[in-house]
């Protein structure tokens, strides 16, 4: 999606990716197949390129150190190496004064032991490192064996976060430049299932302190972290109105899919004029929407049938071109625009009921 909306805008596009038949390899001038750690493929990403992005987070930051040397990388390296690590990032927002929940860096079955008995009830055990989509992620609560729960999660480290009572999921969207100006779109309402996103609601349905609340928390992280480029913000809304700020992620975010039609610059869009040095585009809604994630689960019986949401109106589906499709992988999304954002749950909800019924899945809850 980066590279359509690049395309669009006049750039031409080099791509380095580890898989043969990635998304972005049939719209891109030069597609590279490589690991991301291939020396001679960075080299060549960096040679051929005037700016170097990315859209994923799993990548060695020593990676992008190499290409930082001979070109452009942002957001910088040093954002990432933060972002990509539970602890690090943790540490970052605790020691910043940004409110966040309670944890415990767990290193050991007796650490989860100390730490199980500092919350009370519910906490998450959740892997420093390489930790998406709810991968790495284990529910236990202060009666669990530390010594059982330790060996099943199978991960070196680890933090164990408190459980939070939290009313709704929320995320901010904030693009910075390099002269330290920032625009935020506003704030997503989210719906997470196993750890994965489900559905995105725009604009969140907040109370209007709620929502400054949150759009100046993004605000202040980006520019305190350093950020050039898109900064994702996960956030919990308490029930007092409070906000408490989950997890970073210095790229595009899943919850900002929707803005391609909801918004007049998308989320894409304004990740590239900002490492490009172009001004911000708008970020006020179009009008409501819905996103709804369409997970490989849905092809549990080949190709669905996607005349439901393509009969839809305000629909607009996207399929990522993926080559295989497994549980739990996101292949596609789904954007129903309405007129209020209810109304896009609800005609979302009913397309995709047949689709689901059809793969032998539950109906999505409204």
């Amino acid at each position: 999606m980066l590279a359509l909306t690049a395309r669009r805008m006049g750039y031409r596009i080099a791509v380095l990716d580890p898989e043969l038949a990635c998304p972005a390899g049939p719209v891109a001038d030069l597609a590279l197949t490589a690991s991301f750690d291939d020396s001679k493929a960075l080299r060549r990403l960096a040679e051929a390129s005037d700016v170097v992005t990315y859209e994923f987070e799993n990548i060695p930051t020593e990676s992008l150190r190499q290409i930082a040397s001979i070109r452009t990388v942002l957001p910088d390296p040093s954002v990432l190496h933060i972002c990509q690590h539970r602890e690090r990032e943790k540490m970052f927002l605790q020691s910043s004064g940004f409110p966040c929940p309670g944890f415990e860096v767990v290193a050991s079955a007796g650490n989860l032991a100390a730490a199980l008995k500092k919350f009370p009830g519910k906490s998450r055990l959740k892997s420093s490192a390489f930790g998406y989509d709810g991968k790495g992620q284990l529910a236990l609560d202060s009666k669990a064996d530390p010594a059982e729960a330790w060996a099943r999660a199978k991960i070196p480290r680890a933090i164990l976060e408190e459980h939070v009572p939290f009313v709704r999921e929320l995320s901010v969207l904030v693009a910075r430049n390099a002269q330290g100006r920032s625009l935020a779109f506003p704030p997503f309402e989210n719906r997470h299932s196993a750890g994965v996103l489900e559905r995105t609601v725009f604009p969140a349905r907040l109370a209007d302190p709620v929502a400054n609340e949150a759009l100046a928390l993004a605000r202040q992280i980006a520019e305190k972290i350093g950020m050039v480029g898109l900064l994702g913000v996960e956030m919990f809304e308490m029930p007092t109105g409070k906000i408490l700020v989950n997890e970073l992620a210095p790229r595009v975010h899943n919850s900002g899919h929707l803005t391609v039609e909801a918004c007049h610059t998308s989320q894409f869009e304004q990740q590239i004029r900002a490492v490009c040095g172009l001004p911000f585009g708008l970020v006020a809604p179009l009008c409501p929407a819905a996103m709804f994630n369409l997970l490989g689960d849905l092809w549990a019986n080949g190709e669905p049938d996607w005349s439901p949401v393509l009969a839809l109106p305000g629909g607009v589906l996207h399929l990522y071109g993926k080559a295989h499709a497994r549980p739990g992988r996101k292949m596609g999304h789904l954007t129903v625009r309405a007129s209020t954002p209810e109304d896009a749950i609800r005609l979302g909800t009913e397309a995709l009921t047949p689709i689901r019924q059809a793969a032998g899945l539950s109906t999505l809850a409204l």
